[in-house]
């Protein structure tokens, strides 16, 4: 039984090293496609670097679109100005002003604390019902636009 087991551990570390080469050779396959794929990237950009790039003219465009941005930067400035506000405003009238509205506020609160809001006010209706529900409105009771009027 010894002899068996020794057998298969020695046929197992055989067949791990064969597995192991063969993994090495299909690595070093992927690899050399590897350097190929980038030989050949590098020969296309750098032929088409030269042919149709030129560095002078890329420096030139970037200076071009930085001059369009400061102009663009410079009208939304231009176009975002307020009008409306004096420039010898100071912040101790804007304080002023602010502090008057807030009284406005307050004294306008306290009038309407004392009156009911309409939603919490009793609705005027009638003691008893007038009609039958989903009857006809007489035709003296509907305005020009047909529709009942309320008394």
């Amino acid at each position: 039984k010894r002899m068996y087991e020794g057998q298969r551990d020695q046929v197992a570390g055989q067949q791990f090293n064969v597995d192991q080469a063969a993994f090495q050779m299909e690595s070093a396959k992927a690899t050399v496609g590897t350097v190929a794929a980038l030989k050949s990237a590098n020969t296309e950009l750098k032929r088409t670097m030269q042919k149709d790039l030129d560095i002078s003219d890329v420096d030139e465009l970037a200076d071009d679109m930085a001059e369009l941005m400061d102009d663009m930067n410079e009208i939304n400035e231009a176009l975002g100005q307020n009008f409306a506000t004096p420039e010898d405003l100071d912040e101790a009238d804007l304080d002023a002003e602010l502090e008057l509205l807030g009284d406005e506020l307050e004294e306008e609160g306290e009038l309407e604390e004392e009156a009911t809001p309409s939603y919490l006010q009793e609705p005027s209706l009638p003691a008893h019902p007038t009609g039958v529900p989903g009857g006809k409105t007489p035709a003296n009771q509907v305005d020009e636009f047909g529709l009942p009027m309320t008394s």
